[in-house]
């Protein structure tokens, strides 16, 4: 047995272990993850100089953790390249990076969690005193002229080196003596197992706890995709995912620049709820060479891709990087910006050779990737991948693209009109979209309010201009052939356009500040009156959310448009051509414009309305009677 001498530690180190042993951070089980690591890369270093020296290692590769309750110890045993005298003092006995000042003064402030910082200034090894009272590693180098050493310290002030004259396997072992308080956490075999899946579970090498592999499951990620069968992806999901469905589909890819990495990303079969409880439920595991770094990343993909399962491993990130300096990483957004584009030529490539397997992912994640109306870089590339239902669609279910919608249009046709409503029902009945009919022009149907901001963010699409149908411009309209030969009304003569304007200021008289005006309409043919916005700009949907948004419950005041050519306003004009004071003015003004309200979906009191309706039903009711005698 050789001399055993005393050595101090610098006073770097010395600051380091003072603000580890005396820290209040909870997270300490990450201490196992650090030495993990490190026999991880020595078993590295041997395969390396295996191969590049061409000869057969005999010993087998592998790290064994045992767990002593009554002695209060761990032990992790590594096969790797062992160290020798000098770097048993280089490694251990120095940080490998300067910064303990900021150190000191971070985990003191507490602005960022402990485990974030360890290894960030190369102190893993460092966070074993977290939980111990005293490390004793003993090491011998792969050099066969190297001596086995040993080093063993309480974490104060000093630590003592000894050389050792027996024979012992190449490697490492660590023996952590586990402070009191300590013993019952981490000194049993289970919870170290759970430890294991949780931070190391893909490492390269068998990981060894009562002659068991605790990481069974292979870094699939690593491996070539030709050999990689269907079973062997589903298998591995469940796994990640703990869903019992196969996905819906995968996306393995291995990238080498700008950024080396390798992903393995699966879409799910069902959806969560993308704007409720599942919004956190969201993120792609970051590795660093198979060390898990951070579970569920919320910034290597957007929101809207959130829907998006699986791992992202690489080479080019220092290991156990922090939270923080992860999100001004230039090498974290070269890795997203690289994913969304994998991402969404996946989604196009899926859209272009399969329409239908498409529109079943749509309808299982397209509300969440709506959202994506926000990713100005990918404009182009969510504008072909978003769906809507149609007008000339045979029911709610069947989708069209920007694209075959362009497809479709008449001659001379640049825009692409939409409307929103509450339903296919609703937009079937809805008087903004009476001329749209009349003329055979499509319509993309808008059924949620995110579609709006889609719409409104998207603003084109390959040279066509996304029209709200209710801002259509008539003269774009009138230049198309009406498909049906319209019964209309025989035209007015210059005395009844006459009385007809100043029919429409008296019932702009009777309505009041309810409305901003009331004219004459050219887009109505069906219906006797619609309700339009007085700017030509927000559409009536866009104006409803605002409102909910500002918590405003007024009712809003709109222009009134008449069409001139229905049969009751007809009627009207008889009546009010006769005596422009009849009360059947007043009462079919109000019955017309909450009747308006009603559709637009305003109308919060419908009593008068109903009133209304019950004393013209019963007038009307006699008036039939008598025809029918």
């Amino acid at each position: 047995m050789g001399k055993k001498t005393t050595h101090k530690f610098k006073a770097e180190v010395n600051q380091l272990l003072d603000i580890l042993v005396h820290s209040l951070y909870t997270n300490k089980e990450i201490f196992l993850r650090e030495l993990i690591s490190n026999a991880s890369d020595a078993l590295e270093k041997v395969r390396f100089s295996a191969t590049t020296e061409d000869a057969e290692d005999t010993i087998a590769p592998e790290i064994r953790i045992d767990s002593d309750k009554d002695a209060g110890t761990i032990t992790i045993t590594d096969t790797g390249v062992g160290m020798t005298r000098d770097e048993l003092m280089k490694n251990i006995g120095t940080i490998a990076h300067s910064g303990t000042a900021e150190l000191t003064r971070m985990a003191q402030e507490g602005t960022e969690s402990l485990d974030s910082l360890i290894g960030r200034f190369g102190v893993g090894f460092y966070s074993v005193y977290m939980v111990s009272d005293e490390v004793t590693v003993t090491t011998r180098s792969m050099d066969p002229e190297a001596k086995a050493i040993r080093w063993t310290s309480d974490g104060k002030t000093d630590y003592k080196l000894q050389e050792l004259d027996e024979d012992i396997p190449r490697g490492t072992v660590i023996e952590v003596k586990l402070k009191e308080d300590m013993v019952s956490q981490f000194a049993n075999n289970a919870s170290l197992k759970i430890i294991i899946n949780k931070h190391s579970n893909f490492i390269n090498f068998p990981i060894i706890i009562e002659e068991e592999q605790v990481n069974t499951v292979s870094a699939l990620w690593r491996e070539p995709k030709f050999q990689i069968k269907d079973e062997q992806y589903a298998e591995f999901y469940k796994f990640l995912t703990y869903d019992s469905e196969d996905p819906f589909d995968t996306l393995h890819t291995a990238v080498d620049a700008p950024v080396q990495f390798n992903a393995l990303m699966f879409t799910p079969s069902s959806g969560d709820d993308p704007f409720g409880m599942g919004r956190e439920n969201r993120g792609l595991d970051l590795y660093v060479r198979r060390v898990l770094i951070e579970k569920q990343n919320k910034d290597l993909l957007p929101e809207y891709l959130g829907f998006i399962k699986g791992v992202v491993d690489t080479e080019d990130l220092p290991l156990n990087i922090s939270r923080e300096t992860l999100q001004d990483n230039i090498l974290m957004r070269k890795i997203s910006s690289t994913l969304v584009k994998q991402v969404l030529n996946n989604l196009e490539k899926m859209a272009k050779d399969n329409a239908e397997r498409y529109a079943e992912f749509w309808h299982i994640h397209g509300n969440l990737f709506k959202a994506g109306y926000v990713d100005f870089l990918n404009k182009d590339k969510f504008g072909g991948l978003v769906r809507f239902n149609s007008s000339i669609s045979e029911d709610s279910k069947e989708l069209s693209s920007f694209a075959e919608y362009i497809a479709r249009t008449k001659e001379d046709q640049k825009e692409i009109y939409y409307a929103f409503g509450p339903s296919r029902e609703a937009l079937g009945l809805s008087p903004h979209l009476e001329v749209f009919r009349r003329k055979g022009i499509e319509v993309l149907y808008l059924y949620e309010p995110i579609d709006e901001f889609v719409m409104d963010a998207q603003r084109d699409f390959d040279g066509y201009t996304l029209v709200s149908a209710e801002h259509a411009e008539m003269e774009k309209l009138d230049k198309f052939e009406t498909l049906e030969k319209e019964d209309k009304a025989e035209a007015l003569s210059e005395d009844q356009q006459s009385v007809l304007d100043k029919l429409l200021t008296r019932i702009k008289d009777i309505l009041g500040e309810q409305v901003t005006e009331v004219k004459a309409s050219q887009r109505l043919t069906d219906s006797p009156v619609c309700l339009a916005n007085p700017d030509g700009n927000v559409t009536s949907s866009m104006d409803k959310i605002m409102r909910v948004v500002s918590k405003d419950t007024s009712i809003p005041k709109k222009v009134l448009e008449i069409n001139p050519d229905h049969a009751l306003v007809r009627n009207m004009l008889t009546i009010f051509e006769k005596d422009a004071n009849d009360p059947f003015i007043d009462q079919a003004a109000n019955q017309l414009f909450e009747s308006a309200l009603l559709l637009e979906g305003y109308l919060t009191d419908p009593h008068a309305l109903v009133g209304r309706v019950q004393d013209l039903l019963t007038k009307s009711s006699g008036w039939y009677v008598e025809t029918t005698k």
